[in-house]
């Protein structure tokens, strides 16, 4: 996986490289679906096919974990981060992660796996993903696991002066993975790379009434 796909998508971090090497990924993975655990594509990991949550994609999740720029002791919110396959990796580059789940039972699962391989860096909770966790805020960086077609305040506000957020801008309809940097009371974007994801429900734009 980080030979044939990661590494010939532009990711360099040594750190992250080697995190990606040592992770286990085919452990946040149901049983039945752990043959494609190292493929290319984005992963279901909960009994929800349609609208459930769901591993991104190798590459893409390395190359938007690598713009986060995570050091020792940033602090990181993941949003919508499933069984904690990113949590788990963040937290091995030395940040301290919030891990935010609106689905009690996966977050069940990814404190198993969090607490055998976060080393002990990962607090999971629970609640609406587009309200972030304030009790943990501000984060400098801030990563969803998916496409939005909108950005809550909510999240916004808990970005450090400074921080980053990452995610899958799908809002055009052509979905791009975008870094969000925060300077002051200024919030830029920025285009990475073209990059398809599933759409988190919580993140849709919501339908106005037609007459």
């Amino acid at each position: 996986m980080v030979d044939c796909q990661v590494r010939t998508f532009d990711v360099t971090d040594r750190a992250l490289l080697a995190v990606l090497e040592d992770v286990p990924r085919e452990r946040f993975v149901p049983e039945d679906r752990q043959v494609l655990a190292f493929s290319d594509q984005h992963l279901v990991v909960s009994a929800d096919i349609e609208r459930g949550r769901f591993l991104l994609a190798p590459l893409i999740f390395a190359r938007l974990a690598q713009e986060l720029g995570i050091v020792p002791g940033k602090r990181v919110l993941d949003v919508g981060a499933a069984t904690g396959y990113g949590s788990v990796v963040l937290a091995r580059l030395g940040a301290e992660v919030t891990a935010l789940e609106s689905d009690e039972t996966i977050a069940a699962r990814a404190r198993e796996l969090g607490a055998e391989f976060g080393d002990g860096r990962i607090n999971i909770v629970t609640g609406p993903l587009d309200a972030g966790w304030q009790a943990g805020a501000p984060y400098d960086a801030i990563l969803i696991n998916g496409a939005f077609e909108i950005l809550p305040p909510a999240l916004l506000a808990q970005l450090a002066d400074g921080g980053r957020l990452v995610g899958i801008d799908n809002d055009s309809g052509a979905p791009k993975a975008v870094v969000v940097q925060r300077a002051g009371e200024a919030i830029g974007t920025r285009t990475l790379f073209n990059a398809p994801a599933p759409l988190l429900d919580a993140f849709r734009a919501r339908q106005g009434f037609v007459f």
